[in-house]
């Protein structure tokens, strides 16, 4: 019902005191030519390219690691999986302090070693790094499903390797990881539209879209147009084709891993 109703409402003119007015495609037109709106859609992508692959790797290198029973192990996934039972205002609000420029540890650690502070929430670039650093730990469904993936992988095939003298590498690297290829890629996929999605709440609360726009995402901005300026019916048109946007990226390589698939079973 709320798509349905989105959908209705972007074409319309409607400001939530008075019915909403049909004007046809003018929200369309105006979406074209609203550049505010497709430079947030491009820090979108900017922070997902960014956060994406350090989540997935972040999980399937935790779940390799703690796939075997070994003292400790409970406490590692304990871990792993912690951070994304956080609610995100308070994950969000912990960052802020973890970043802070005054009193943040993380500037204060850069400082005592001597390296360069990005200026997390002072520069643009520096800023987008803190809102990937908020967003690249809470990998806990992520971790889940690549441990679960990991733990279905026969202890046979690694057992045979072991007796023909291959190496630990040569077994990840040619049994382990081709064998979770396809739940890596979902979990790639799932991740974007998570990111994408999620990227408001510390946008909101740690950066608030600034320096100079530099994490104005586009839900943020959405949010604003709408419960700022009361825009609700552009703001409708903007969340449905973020939506569409969305579902083309997360499309994409499910494609392109059909296409390679398709590829080596015809060569086979």
């Amino acid at each position: 019902m709320p798509l349905v109703v989105a959908s209705a409402l972007a074409f319309t003119d409607y400001y939530g005191f008075t019915a909403p007015e049909f004007t046809g495609g003018d929200n369309l037109g105006r979406l074209v030519g609203d550049g505010a709106f497709w430079e947030a859609v491009g820090v979108s992508a900017v922070v997902a390219l960014l956060v994406v692959p350090l989540r997935v790797g972040l999980a399937v290198g935790a779940a390799l690691l703690l796939a075997r029973r070994r003292v400790g192990t409970s406490v590692g996934r304990v871990a792993a999986y912690l951070p994304s039972v956080i609610p995100d205002a308070a994950w969000a609000l912990l960052w802020l302090w973890i970043l802070n420029p005054l009193y943040g540890p993380l500037p204060a650690l850069l400082k005592m070693f001597g390296l360069p502070d990005p200026g997390f929430l002072t520069t643009p670039w520096g800023a987008r790094i803190g809102l990937v650093l908020v967003m690249v730990f809470q990998i806990g469904e992520a971790f889940t499903v690549a441990l679960a993936a990991r733990m279905a992988i026969p202890a046979r095939l690694h057992e045979a390797i072991a007796l023909e003298g291959g190496s630990p590498w040569f077994a990840m690297t040619r049994v382990t990881l081709p064998l979770m290829a396809p739940i890596v890629i979902v979990l790639a996929v799932r991740d974007m539209v998570v990111v994408v999605q999620n990227a408001f709440v510390p946008a909101l609360l740690v950066t608030d879209g600034g320096p100079a726009d530099a994490t104005l995402t586009a839900p943020l901005l959405i949010y604003r147009r709408a419960f700022e300026y009361g825009e609700l019916g552009y703001a409708s048109t903007l969340s449905i084709t973020l939506l569409v946007l969305t579902g083309i990226a997360a499309a994409l390589p499910l494609w392109i891993a059909a296409r390679l698939a398709a590829r080596q079973r015809t060569r086979a």
